[in-house]
Formats: C-alpha cells, structure tokens, sequence
C-alpha cells in the first residue's frame, strides 16, 4: 500500500548532514533494503508545524483545564519540575546506592528520600513511610501485604477484609491479590458508610477495612473514630485509601482519626505528573506496630550521613531501589515550598472550589446527594436521561466543544448516570465560571435540543467514536 504524507515534497529536506569525518562503510548486499524507506520529504520549518498542531490537538493541563473527579489532574509547578531536572538527581545511577562504596555518592538522594518519608509521615500522623510503591494501587497492595505480615506475626486467623461499596475499584483488587475475602458494606442514601451494616460484617475473621475519607461521593464520614474504635476491638487494621488526601491535607491527620495504614497519591495530592497510567508514585505510611514490616531496604540516618537497613519482618523489596524517585523529588521540592500553611490552603482551597461549583449547577443538574461536599461534588444524569434520552457520556462529549475536559462518568458505580467534579485547588475563579457556564448551556441543550448532545464532539480531531468497538479493537500504530 502506498503511503501518503500530506506535506511532502520531493527533495525537501529539514536536515543537512555535515560531510563524514570518518571512513564511509558500505553495507552487504543482504542488508540493504530492496526498496527506499517511505518516510515523509519535508522541511525542518514543516516538521515543527506538524508536532506543534498534534500537540495542540491532545488535552492537557497546561492548556485545559480538567474537571475529573477522583482521578484529579491538577496543575503541576514548574518549580518542582525544575527541580527535578538538576542534573545532580538527573543524572545518578540508581544502581550506585546498592554498591557500598559508592552509597557515598548518593547522600544527596538518602537525604531526600528520608526527608520525603518523615514529611509525609508527618503530615498524615503516621509512624514511619515507605516510598517504593510506584502507584495508588502499588500502594494498596503494599498496605494489605503488611495488614497480612501483621496477623500472620501475631499468630491471627483472619481471612477478610471490609469496603465499601463506594471504594476505588482498585481497593477490592489489591486485597484480593493480597489473599484476602472482600466483603462489600453498603453506603447510606445519604452517601456514607452504613454503620449498622458495618456492625453486622465486623467479625473476628476481618483483618482490616479499606476506607476512603472523605469518601468516593466527596462526603466526609461523620462516623469515621467510631468505626476504627471498633475494628480495632476485634484487632482489624483501619487502611485508608489517601486518593482524596488533599481534602484534608494539613487540616485532618488519617492517623488521629484511626488509620494504621496507608497509601499517598503523590501524582494528585502533592502535585506531580499525573495521567495516562503514569508515572505515579504511591508511597505508604504505616503505624508504630506496622514499622517492623515495611518494605526494605531503607534509608536510615546515621550520624552525619544515610545508611541503608532492613526491618526485621520486612515484607522485602515491592518495586526496584526507592520507587519512582524523580516523582518523590518533586512532591518534596513542593512540600518544602509550600509549607505547614500552604498545605492547609490547599484543603481549604480544594474544598472551596469544589462547593462553589456544586452551588452554581445543582439547580440544573441533580445533586447526588445532599450534604456539603469535600473536594468534588457529585451529580445524577439520571433525570436528563429519562426525560430527554440524554446521558452523562453525551454531557461528557458535548464539554469537549467548549474546550473543556470531562469530568468523570458512570463512576462512583452507586449513583446512577453519575458525573463527579474535581475542580482542584489550582484552578481560578474565573476558570470554574467558564466551566459552570458550559455545564449550564449544555443543561440548557439538552431539554431544548437533545439531538445536538447526541451528535457531539463535532469540533474535535476524531469524533464520536463507538467506545465499546474501540476497546475491542484498540488501534495503536495510526
């Protein structure tokens, strides 16, 4: 099949080649190619163009902005960027810290590596924090393997764990990788946990609960002590899943409220790179009964430098040297940054936003639930769509022809037709009203003109696409 390049030409060039300063080789016969590559003749002016216009055609952070909830994608400093790119940390072997001799040369990243772990430990009320999960989920499973070296050391019988039914997909997943039963407790039409549910499931089978707080829904459990105290009755570990972390961060510690474990999302609370499956970084912070068990090796300080020590009951190596480091160097250039203040702010700001946007659209959209929000709301297509045949996949595509990404859809999986919000902290005034207008038009749109929902995104480089056939038949080399 012949190839077809819109901007070729024949002859043209984008690159001159300086003459050999070496002797020129020829190639045997057997290698060479029968037939000339069919590659694109175009100038160096063109190539650029053409780069610049796809990337122009991709959403990203730095050009729109992105409403998802849960999965948040928020503005990542260019500070921290910076920072990350010094050639000091750019350039070390990750290989020289497992060489004695030359553990010497890596002080600089001990130093950051056990700063990171005591700041995070920190701020979460922890004991102790481990870096080497490389994902949200990495962390989880993290966590469940020390809830399990935890019982198995103490002799426990135990083969269960608690979540609830509006959890991450990933919590029920990494318990069962981690070898446990998940028992699903159900939420409340109010959207927090069923207490009295929770009751009857706790029994002296149940090794831990995974709990997210605030939850999937954006509501804070009012009932959160109260749970712990009683896991803790029958020797149950509290997991908190720190997806939502930024809810609280600096104004609530998961450890005073119970939590003897969990996971941090550095890729969304502590703003690294973020989206696309990666990089991720999902450090683990434990409680004083859970430090013996901690992954290995780890940086501990001794005298004016850092050594590397195994706890006694590790749970061994779970990823490669210390994680994904260069995400861990900028989550700490922008603690440093920001500071105990600065971290309340971004609660406070997360919070803020995320209820200002819930206070312009309810009263076109229908709200989930009742309460006041944390750090996203939660509405119900559910109306539109049976009443106008529109749904949140079609309020989804019709936000793409604003300029806007959609936010997230059909999750959490118990509010139906559910579109859930995540304005972040980073996002101004004047951006949230754009995207509140938006939302309100296509309201509008769809008791008035549903059919121009239906059709939508037409401004786009690829329109509307059959999502299940895509899925099926994923096409990776266009």
């Amino acid at each position: 099949m012949q190839l077809i390049f819109e901007k070729s030409h024949p002859g043209r060039r984008a690159i001159t080649l300086d003459p050999f300063d070496v002797p020129e080789a020829s190639l045997p016969d057997e290698l060479r190619r029968e037939e000339a590559a069919a590659l694109p003749e175009v100038s160096e002016l063109e190539v650029v163009r053409h780069f610049t216009k796809l990337s122009q055609r991709n959403f990203g952070i730095d050009t729109h902005f992105y409403p998802l909830g849960s999965c948040t994608m928020k503005y990542n400093p260019k500070m921290a960027e910076s920072v990350a790119a010094d050639g000091n940390f750019a350039k070390l072997h990750p290989h020289l810290a497992s060489v004695g001799p030359y553990q010497r040369l890596c002080q600089g990243a001990f130093e950051v590596i056990h700063e990171l772990e005591n700041c995070l430990a920190e701020v979460a009320g922890m004991a102790a924090a481990s870096l080497q999960p490389i994902a949200g989920a990495h962390g989880e499973l993290t966590g469940t393997l020390l809830i399990s070296a935890y019982h198995r050391a103490k002799g426990n019988q135990k083969d269960t764990i608690l979540i609830p039914d509006s959890a991450h997909g990933t919590n029920p997943a990494s318990a069962a990788i981690a070898g446990y039963t998940v028992v699903e407790v159900p939420s409340l039409p109010d959207g927090t946990l069923d207490v009295d549910a929770f009751k009857e499931a706790l029994t002296d089978s149940v090794a831990g609960v995974m709990l997210t707080c605030p939850n999937t829904h954006g509501l804070f459990e009012p009932a959160v002590a109260d749970i712990a105290a009683m896991a803790h009755e029958v020797d149950a570990l509290m997991y908190y899943d720190g997806a939502n972390l930024n809810a609280i961060v600096g104004r609530c510690r998961p450890g005073d409220l119970g939590f003897d474990v969990m996971h941090y999302n550095l890729h969304k609370t502590f703003a690294t790179p973020h989206g696309m499956g990666g990089p991720g970084s999902g450090p683990v912070g434990v409680a004083e009964k859970l430090v013996p068990f901690l992954p290995g090796p780890r940086v501990h300080a001794e005298g004016e430098g850092y050594e590397l020590i195994w706890p006694e009951q590790s749970i061994g190596r779970i990823a490669p040297y210390f994680g994904n480091f260069m995400i861990a160097l900028r989550a700490h250039a922008y603690i440093l940054h920001l500071g105990a203040e600065g971290l309340r702010d971004v609660a406070d700001k997360a919070v803020l936003n995320a209820n200002y946007v819930h206070a312009r659209l309810k009263g076109a959209l229908k709200s989930a639930f009742d309460g006041r929000f944390m750090h996203e709301c939660v509405f119900s297509a559910a109306p539109l769509a049976k009443e106008h045949g529109v749904h949140a996949l079609d309020i989804a595509k019709a936000l793409l022809d604003t300029g806007f990404h959609a936010p997230t859809v059909y999750f959490p999986l118990t509010v139906k037709e559910s579109l859930m919000i995540e304005p972040t902290e980073t996002e101004s005034k004047e951006i949230l009203d754009a995207f509140c207008e938006a939302m309100l038009d296509i309201a509008r749109r769809a008791k008035e003109d549903p059919e121009s929902l239906h059709a939508a995104p037409i401004s786009t480089p690829v329109g509307r696409l059959d999502e299940v056939r895509a899925a099926k038949e994923l096409n990776c080399t266009f």
